[in-house]
């Protein structure tokens, strides 16, 4: 085996990038990336009727959003089928394998034959097994492995332990169909040798096909990869996740306004753990981030803890790289996008809202004040506010506006001596100050809001709300 760490994604083009998915490639990205290896990715499309060109386009998406950056070009399986047939007849020379010539109603009569016998779940014993090639007729056949009959194969696997499954299970599989195209089974073991993988890391749902394809291994006298098996993500009620436990496809957290640093974070700790790390960067996940600290129970995916790390990761984000996500959120979303006037307003205004936002919508409602143009059209709970007693004050206010010093101190002295001189404090004063910048009741600072529009657009404002 290879020095160099060799890991892969392999999903199937026939839906979009799962969150299970997204998961299993990040593991195997950081996995790669912490130790100078390769994370190849491989599309898994010999299912042609199901494989559609438009899910291939969806998986890469999910993969590009989310972060995860491939070595090389992207396989083809279905590309590869003359490899794996060649490999299949590689293993009837090696007598590892052979031709089985019988049919499906022979199949099915032994199968009924064994199940009046009391077997559960017959293994279909093929009569060609042994078969003199002098004997085979001339007619259709697939190619079988050939399984050990009798002892066990051990599946060391990482994650989960040692895997001990009795050889008397396992039939004869086919790696070869009638039509020449080789099966799921026979591929993917064939692809990873020739693409080095040296750790195979994917969801524990998997975990039965590993002794079937260790055998294919050992038939072409290949090394084993690494196995890890890792346990799949539940929902909050500890049932496997599905539709109805909200989104489930990568893209629709996008859509939904989290940003990638933190679902890679937060997907990191799914199922993983190190010692008490619990918000982290991606480069200081590479170095963390080991096979052993995964856990064999599966994880629950918790929406409010999703909430708190993506939170930590919108205030951590530079500025410049938080409005190009929060832009490409916009455009996932379907929402229109930001006019220059807006953007330049944005940027001016991340510094006091960024703190506080858990998700891209949430700072979308923060920033409300900076991405708005007039009339400002307060909420209920503003309009309440906005009586005719404080109409008044804002009117008597413009005026100390026009020629003040546009800082917080200076400003913070007018709205305090213009509260007192109406027998108030500054909090009262606030409401309709936010009721008239923002037309919310719920915003960030009165000054930090006055210092991102400006002084002419405050000054607007105030007078429009008081008239």
């Amino acid at each position: 085996m290879s020095d160099q760490v060799v890991t892969r994604f392999a999903p199937s083009p026939t839906g979009y990038l799962h969150i299970g998915g997204g998961r299993t490639a990040l593991f195997n990205w950081l996995f790669a990336r912490g130790r100078g290896g390769k994370f190849l990715l491989r599309i898994e499309d010999t299912d042609r009727e199901r494989s559609t060109p438009e899910a291939t386009a969806a998986i890469l998406k999910g993969l590009t959003w989310l972060g995860l950056d491939w070595d090389g070009e992207v396989v083809s399986q279905f590309a590869r089928k003359d490899r794996h047939a060649e490999v299949a007849h590689q293993m009837l020379d090696r007598g590892t394998a052979y031709k089985c010539f019988s049919t499906a109603a022979e199949i099915e009569a032994f199968r009924e034959a064994e199940k009046a016998r009391g077997v559960s779940y017959p293994v279909f014993l093929s009569p060609w097994r042994d078969a003199d090639p002098a004997t085979y007729p001339d007619a259709p056949y697939v190619i079988r492995m050939k399984a050990p009959r009798a002892g066990q194969t051990v599946i060391r696997d990482t994650v989960q332990g040692d895997v001990t499954i009795q050889n008397a299970t396992l039939d004869d599989m086919i790696v070869l169909r009638s039509d020449g195209t080789p099966t799921y089974m026979l591929a993917v073991v064939v692809d990873d040798h020739d693409m080095g993988v040296t750790h195979v890391i994917r969801g524990d749902d998997h975990l039965n096909n590993a002794a079937r394809q260790q055998i294919v291994y050992d038939a072409m006298g290949w090394t084993v990869p690494v196995w890890a098996h890792i346990p799949l993500i539940h929902g909050p009620d500890g049932k496997k996740l599905s539709k109805r436990h909200g989104a489930t496809g990568v893209e629709e957290y996008q859509a939904m306004g989290y940003p990638a640093a933190g679902m890679r974070n937060y997907l990191t700790r799914l199922g993983w753990a190190h010692g008490d790390a619990e918000i982290f960067s991606s480069e200081e996940a590479m170095k963390m981030f080991s096979l052993e600290g995964i856990g064999r129970a599966p994880a629950r995916l918790d929406f409010k803890k999703l909430e708190n790390t993506c939170g930590h990761h919108i205030s951590m984000m530079p500025d410049a790289a938080l409005l190009q996500e929060l832009e490409a959120f916009l455009a996932a979303a379907g929402q229109p996008a930001l006019t220059d006037s807006q953007r330049g307003l944005l940027s001016r205004a991340l510094y006091c809202v960024k703190d506080r936002a858990k998700t891209f919508p949430e700072l979308v409602e923060k920033a409300r004040f900076a991405l708005i143009s007039r009339p400002v059209v307060p909420d209920e709970a503003a309009a309440k506010s906005l009586d005719a007693v404080s109409r008044g004050i804002l009117k008597s206010l413009t005026p100390r506006l026009q020629n003040a010093s546009w800082t917080k101190d200076a400003l913070e002295s007018i709205l305090t001596d213009v509260a007192a001189e109406h027998g108030m404090g500054f909090g009262k004063l606030a409401g309709p100050l936010r009721a008239a910048l923002a037309g919310r009741s719920a915003t960030p600072s009165v000054f930090d809001m006055m210092l991102v529009i400006g002084r002419d657009e405050t000054i607007a404002r105030l007078e429009e709300a008081s008239a």
